[in-house]
């Protein structure tokens, strides 16, 4: 009897527990139904109040959202879902990565292709240019191809324990009221399966989302960012022979002229076994494939009975989206804007704005406690990258506007490329990332040669092409 009292007394305590347990989970879930707050409700698959997390979504696997899922997926606060429509994509890029980064992001050697130690730089009339002299014997320009490093960093972030769709994003909905409250953004999207052409569509809720997504963005248009000027790349992987490639193994090639691009270069950078050769405009879009036929043209030889491998286009933004952070919304990369004039620069600064940003975002999240107002992010991850690299973005879009903007200024660029001055300081910003020329008397130099350069260019050159695009292109925001 004692026994079955005993019995029955331990049942209706743990009847008692049940039932005061639901009624705590009710009273919960019926406070958050009347105050909005979201936290408890993110991850109801775990069964514990004590698991459930802050959900991230990164849109976007390439170098920027990989980077920003990398550093999200390390902290275990938070739920990290990182979307990537093609995780075999192959996107249109030079490829060309500073030496700062390869220590910086831990980038191994089976993902840089070649060393660059050497640029051939050729003007309109065909003046050549060597630079390289100044590098130290380990400094190098790295070239990869984008399928194979965008796939590695993205499967770092995994190991970490981001976990990975691969499906488009088609909209995101957005609360009204999501900058001043916590409710959940929704992600629509079509979600792919390996060997199925058609996706399934799907929705989730996510409390912070980080748009890495290019520069088509559809993050930035749920968020209403603003449109940017942007320009069209296009690139042709070319494989030539062993004999061909062997001049390549270190150098690569820039050709200006307005008849490559009336605004920007055309370039024969090395991959692999092949080479890109490629160029890209903001003024003349609609001409892009002339210009192409014109890079091929001017390499000439040195790629002539080379096979088409591959053809590739894509837009390159050309100046920050007029917003860059809404609600829990923060873009990075090429979303954002973040590629350099001039030199047309977008992987670093892609892979360092999606890792700032995450950083950034953590440390205001305090271990998954709180998520971050818009003013929190526009004051740190915002205003640190612009302070950090700010300067680099207006200088390079001043050397643009004064030696792409005609041939006279763009023989005077490659001539004031003779000086070692200049490929130091040229190379020094490159490879590290800070903006360099601190001799006053060098740089003093530098001005009188450069108006010496300019004057003597003009006289020698070709005026350039005119052409008419008034809609598309020469219509500026």
């Amino acid at each position: 009897d004692n026994i079955t009292f005993s019995s029955q007394s331990s049942l209706r305590k743990s009847l008692n527990m049940k039932f005061t347990a639901a009624a705590l989970f009710s009273f919960i879930a019926s406070a958050n139904a009347l105050t909005g707050y979201t936290k408890l409700s993110n991850s109801v698959s775990s069964g514990s109040a004590l698991d459930m997390k802050y959900r991230v979504a990164v849109v976007g696997g390439g170098p920027s959202g990989a980077c920003a899922a990398e550093i999200f997926a390390q902290d275990k606060s938070i739920e990290t879902t990182l979307f990537e429509r093609k995780l075999d994509n192959a996107k249109p890029c030079g490829g060309a990565i500073p030496l700062c980064m390869v220590g910086e992001f831990d980038i191994p050697e089976s993902v840089v292709d070649r060393k660059v130690r050497k640029m051939n730089l050729i003007s309109p009339t065909g003046v050549e240019v060597d630079i390289g002299d100044t590098l130290k014997p380990d400094e190098y320009i790295g070239m990869c191809r984008r399928e194979i490093m965008d796939s590695y960093l993205r499967d770092r972030a995994i190991e970490y324990g981001a976990e990975v769709i691969q499906g488009l994003v088609t909209s995101i909905d957005v609360p009204e009221d999501h900058k001043v409250s916590e409710n959940p953004y929704t992600i629509n999207f079509q979600e792919f399966a390996s060997g199925k052409p058609a996706g399934v569509a799907k929705s989730r809720e996510f409390d912070l989302i980080i748009g890495a997504d290019g520069a088509n963005s559809r993050v930035a248009k749920a968020m209403d960012a603003g449109e940017y000027n942007f320009a069209i790349a296009f690139q042709e992987r070319i494989k030539i022979d062993d004999d061909k490639m062997k001049f390549y193994e270190e150098m690569a090639e820039m050709y200006v002229g307005d008849d490559v691009s009336p605004d920007f270069y055309g370039w024969v950078f090395p991959k692999y076994d092949h080479v890109g050769v490629g160029t890209g405009t903001v003024v003349n879009r609609p001409a892009i494939k002339q210009y192409q036929k014109a890079i091929r043209d001017r390499a000439g030889d040195k790629i002539s009975g080379g096979k088409i491998i591959k053809v590739e286009a894509h837009p390159i933004p050309e100046h920050y989206r007029p917003k860059r952070v809404q609600g829990r919304i923060a873009l990075v990369g090429d979303a954002a804007g973040y590629v350099t004039k001039c030199s047309g620069e977008g992987i670093y600064f892609a892979a360092k704005s999606g890792r700032m940003a995450a950083q950034e975002i953590l440390k205001l999240m305090k271990n998954g406690s709180k998520l971050p107002t818009q003013a929190e992010i526009e004051s740190t991850y915002i205003s640190k990258y612009d302070k950090l690299y700010g300067p680099t973005y207006t200088v390079l879009d001043i050397l643009q506007k004064v030696f792409y903007s005609s041939n006279g200024a763009r023989e005077a660029f490659v001539e004031l490329c003779n000086s070692k001055y200049v490929q130091q300081v040229t190379f020094d910003s490159y490879l590290y990332k800070t903006v360099q020329g601190n001799n006053p008397l060098d740089d003093l130099k530098l001005l009188g040669d450069t108006i010496g350069c300019l004057v003597k260019g003009y006289a020698m050159a070709t005026p350039d092409a005119e052409f008419s695009n008034p809609v598309e292109s020469k219509k500026r925001l």
